[in-house]
């Protein structure tokens, strides 16, 4: 009898200690993330991070030992307290925001228990942990960086912008600081007045074989090919933007090496011809211009932020950057549908991209949500509705045609205004992608960064067109980034990138 009791006994431990496993662990369904790098005057350390149910976070012991911060477990209220030379911050389990010193912030995800580990987003640095420390501390997320103090940490952006010959090459320094340029054969070394960089590379293309960091914190080494010549650099500053602007002509050794007049290319009857250059070029010279719609404008403010700041200004101030960096940079003309505080109807809006004969429209907003919580970049292109894309099916394929004055006709296809885009489709489908490619390097993107919506814009417009959504205002970490120089900088460039990458694919697609 006794050996037939025991057994439910032994079960009966089992399936506690299996309760209790379950128990302790539950909420720790985390994986180990890239950490990020604290980067001070001390030097650098290791910040160690996880994912938690999508959401990056850190532990609070972590932060004590980092920070030399207090963390104390409130048992009845349910919460943790960190405090730091008199200044707290009240956490409660399991909702997504902070009381710091008696006034709420909002977080990204919950502060949870895990076992008998505290776990926040890495956002409570930036964003509660910073309002108490004596110390500046600023989250640059996408560069796996947080920056204690007054540590000078610009942000470098290279980009190869002509294969060539001759190659040009720029590099891009934000905020603006002291640059000093040294050529040597086959190399330049860019020494940036700085403590560190925050350095994103460039692909390498023409004659430069690599952008790479140099072997001191604050060098950028830009190394060239054989059949390099000598190059050449100049720096400018423009918007607390400091640009190196770089020049790499073919050598002489590779000149040398290049057919001789005398040689006379094949005929364009011959088999092995090649395709005639000039066809290449036509297609390079059809793009002229762009437009940018600066969202918003005089009584209509769009979105306002908690602290004042309103979507039609940062909207302006942005497209104001883009323009300056597309018309010095790549020598396009840039309109904007509005330069100053002023209402402009959608329609209108269209109508200057298209009487324009723009090759590309990007449209600049700012996002805002009932939720504060709600964070993040997003691009919008066209999408159509059943109706509206049979109609553009029936008038391309019926189209019409008018006389032409050498005689003949030349057949017209009637689209609807509002449905001037539908044949650019496929390409502002691209446009979208490669925006967003370039803005998740800089950015914070939401969770659906790219979208299609039937926007009456972007219906309208008669050239690849997408429209961004920069941030929400509603977020308050986000609103206070957008009133940075920086930050809107950071998202010019980001968009300026993804409008070099399109035209080199628009190009190669137009190319014979």
């Amino acid at each position: 009898m006794r050996s037939c009791g025991a057994v439910p006994l032994r079960t009966s431990v089992v399936a506690i200690l299996i309760l209790a496993i379950v128990a302790t662990t539950q909420g720790q369904d985390s994986s180990p993330a890239t950490p990020l790098t604290l980067v001070s005057r001390d030097g650098r350390r290791t910040v160690p991070t996880s994912l938690q149910a999508g959401r990056e976070v850190v532990a609070l012991d972590d932060v004590a030992n980092l920070f030399q911060v207090s963390v104390k477990e409130d048992a009845l209220a349910g919460g943790v307290t960190v405090s730091y030379r008199g200044r707290t911050i009240v956490a409660s389990a399991n909702r997504p925001m902070a009381s710091v010193e008696g006034r709420v912030v909002s977080l990204p995800s919950p502060v949870v228990r895990a076992g008998r580990r505290w776990l926040v987003p890495i956002e409570f640095l930036s964003v509660a942990l910073a309002s108490i420390y004596d110390q500046r501390i600023e989250l640059r997320r996408t560069s796996r960086l947080l920056i204690v103090g007054d540590v000078r940490l610009p942000r470098v952006t290279a980009l190869v912008e002509s294969p060539g010959p001759p190659t040009r090459a720029s590099i891009d320094i934000a905020p603006s600081t002291a640059v000093a340029v040294n050529a040597e054969p086959g190399r330049l070394t860019v020494r940036i007045d700085a403590d560190g960089l925050d350095f994103t590379p460039a692909n390498a293309g023409g004659l430069i074989d690599r952008i790479r960091p140099g072997d001191q914190p604050n060098t950028i080494v830009v190394t060239l090919t054989d059949a390099a010549g000598t190059a050449r650099s100049t720096v400018t500053t423009e918007n607390n933007v400091a640009r190196v602007l770089i020049e790499v002509p073919a050598g002489a050794a590779s000149e040398s090496r290049a057919p001789s007049p005398e040689v006379r290319p094949p005929t364009p009857e011959s088999p092995t011809a090649v395709p005639d250059p000039r066809a290449a070029l036509a297609a390079i010279r059809t793009w002229q211009t762009i437009v940018i719609d600066p969202g918003h404008g005089g009584d209509d403010v769009g979105v306002r932020g908690a602290k004042g700041a309103e979507e039609k200004q940062l909207t302006l101030d942005i497209a104001r950057r883009l323009r300056t960096m597309v018309e010095n940079r790549l020598g396009l003309r840039v309109i904007l549908t509005r330069d100053d505080d002023r209402a402009i109807a959608l329609d209108q809006r269209a109508a200057v991209a298209n009487n324009g004969k723009a090759n590309l429209l990007i449209s600049l907003h700012v996002n805002g949500a009932l939720v504060p919580e709600q964070a993040g970049a997003e691009i919008f292109h066209l999408q159509l509705d059943r109706e509206s894309a049979e109609v553009v099916r029936v008038a391309t394929a019926e189209g019409t045609a008018l006389p032409t004055l050498g005689g003949g006709t030349r057949r017209l296809d009637l689209i609807p205004w509002d449905l001037a885009q539908a044949r650019h489709l496929d390409e502002s489908s691209v446009l979208a992608s490669v925006l967003q490619e370039e803005l998740q390097r800089q950015i914070p993107m939401s969770t659906s960064p790219v979208r299609q919506a039937p926007m009456r814009l972007l219906a309208a417009a008669n050239m690849p067109a997408a429209l961004i959504e920069v941030a929400y205002l509603t977020n308050p970490e986000q609103e206070a980034r957008l009133n940075s120089d920086d930050f809107k900088t950071v998202v010019a460039q980001a968009v300026f990138s993804a409008i070099v990458r399109f035209r080199a694919w628009s190009e190669e697609s137009q190319t014979p």
